[in-house]
């Protein structure tokens, strides 16, 4: 599993689906996507990739990880999340505007948004501004329990697979 977060709430994320999948007796390598390129020489039984989203976009590296691996990506089973909507609900609730790309380089099983996390002591000055602009609200959307039931989906597919990246 391998995921691209600028302030962490998407690596919250998918340590939550890999503690899932643990649970679920899979061997789950957890890796940050500036990290992950070094671990697809191995062989994995699946892949899950997140990213957090910004402008309607997933982040540049997690991008260029899925147009580097596509080879690999595209014959095995792939599971593709992206965490960043804001507020209750979710706004905006829509797919990534990237959504079309990444399912052209990993045909995937499928693509789970979830809500976001904006903290206001995590952001640079510059991020503050653009926020106080769209008049983003902060606090903490992502959905556990939605993000709990997401992983099991995948456990129940994958059963008794291992899964890595």
């Amino acid at each position: 599993m391998t995921w691209a977060s600028k302030h962490g709430s998407t690596a919250d994320i998918a340590y939550a689906v890999g503690g899932v999948l643990r649970e679920h007796g899979a061997h789950v390598e957890l890796c940050p996507i500036e990290d992950a390129n070094t671990r697809m020489d191995g062989i994995f039984d699946a892949y899950v990739i997140g990213s957090a989203v910004y402008a309607g976009h997933w982040m540049k590296q997690a991008k260029e990880f899925v147009h580097q691996h596509r080879a690999k990506l595209m014959p095995a089973p792939v599971w593709l999340f992206s965490s960043g909507p804001l507020g209750h609900p979710p706004q905006p609730a829509d797919a990534t505007i990237d959504v079309a790309d990444l399912f052209a380089n990993t045909a995937p099983h499928e693509h789970k948004i979830f809500g976001g996390k904006l903290d206001k002591t995590q952001l640079s000055l510059p991020e503050k501004a653009i926020a106080a602009a769209l008049h983003a609200p902060y606090g903490d959307f992502r959905d556990w329990d939605d993000i709990r039931g997401w992983a099991e989906s995948i456990a129940n597919v994958l059963q008794p697979k291992e899964i890595h990246a």
